[in-house]
């Protein structure tokens, strides 16, 4: 099975992009059988974007903003 094991937005030239890293166990032995791989995909669907766009906003309002 394919484990997330870490994710990144980027605004890049052809829209924004996630990139992601993630490690693949055997599901029978719970051995990593590879880490640290990658894969990476433009943003085309809507509610994704909404999604990302939402913490996104979050972030800018409560870890952002100077006391």
């Amino acid at each position: 099975m394919k484990v997330l094991t870490s994710f990144l937005k980027v605004k890049s030239v052809e829209g924004d992009r996630i990139t992601y890293t993630y490690s693949e166990i055997d599901e029978t032995t719970g051995k990593v059988v590879s880490n640290n791989n990658r894969s990476n995909f433009v943003i085309l669907d809507k509610t994704l974007s909404e999604h990302v766009n939402a913490i996104e906003q979050w972030i800018t309002e409560n870890k952002l903003i100077e006391d």
